[in-house]
């Protein structure tokens, strides 16, 4: 089984380790490309704008610049936001812990696909920025990671939100989670509840010593642990399944 995540805007502090060699190496030449590119766009006036950062977050284009030299820290360490703090990774067991470095892939801008325990310094960069030259990342990435991730067999389940989905379609093996709101008879998306609710979501599947195969055995599964989930078949063939998790 596969989980797929998307990083986080707020990340810690650099780590006291230099960058290692990362995960699906054949990404190594696609990410020195964008490496580059993020480099060249932030020693230049242009990076605040192109990068779509607040005055706030503009202090990240100065670790851009020094992206080839800065220390790193693992991945499970670097993204801090609502959807990692529900992950709780530091807070798993062992035997949940090794299970999550082996499931859960992480969609990155800058490095195109992370494991857990790859070792990177933290970073500003969107899935969603078109970055020069090769222009829009999700577009620039998707070749190279459907590539990576076509042969690994098993069920996808599909935590991302549309900006790092874009990046890869997993087609009819995956199920793609959404997080509703209810109230009043009705249903609507809420960002904040549903990163919540998808780092809730990814923690009880690492937590799950099960194979989950199918659809049918994920949202079941889900519902044992508490979850209110509705089920969707795949709108046509090559399509993933969606499965709604009811919040309220």
């Amino acid at each position: 089984m596969l989980i797929l995540l998307p990083p986080s805007e707020g990340k810690a502090p650099r780590g006291t380790s230099k960058l290692r060699r990362l995960s699906f190496p054949e990404l190594a030449s696609p990410r020195e490309k964008v490496l580059d590119a993020l480099i060249a766009l932030s020693e230049s006036g242009q990076a605040q704008s192109v990068l779509g950062l607040s005055d706030g977050q503009a202090a990240g284009i100065a670790l851009n610049r020094e992206l080839r030299t800065a220390p790193g820290l693992p991945v499970s360490e670097l993204y801090t936001g609502v959807l990692y703090d529900n992950l709780g990774l530091s807070s798993l067991p062992s035997e949940a812990r090794a299970r999550a470095t082996r499931r859960i892939v992480v969609f990155s801008g800058l490095w195109g696909l992370l494991r857990l325990n790859d070792r990177v310094p933290p970073y500003r960069l969107s899935m969603g920025v078109r970055l020069p030259p090769m222009g829009g990342l999700a577009a620039f990435w998707k070749p190279s990671v459907t590539a990576a991730l076509e042969p690994v067999k098993g069920l996808v389940v599909d935590l991302r939100s549309s900006t790092y989905a874009a990046a890869w379609q997993p087609g009819e093996r995956a199920v793609t989670v959404r997080v509703l709101r209810e109230a009043a008879g009705a249903r609507t998306v809420v960002s904040h509840m549903a990163k919540a609710t998808r780092g809730a979501v990814a923690r009880s599947l690492v937590e799950c010593p099960d194979r989950l195969r199918t659809a049918q055995q994920l949202a079941g599964f889900l519902t044992e642990r508490g979850h209110r989930t509705e089920l969707g078949d795949p709108p046509r063939a090559g399509r993933p399944w969606t499965l709604d998790v009811i919040v309220s």
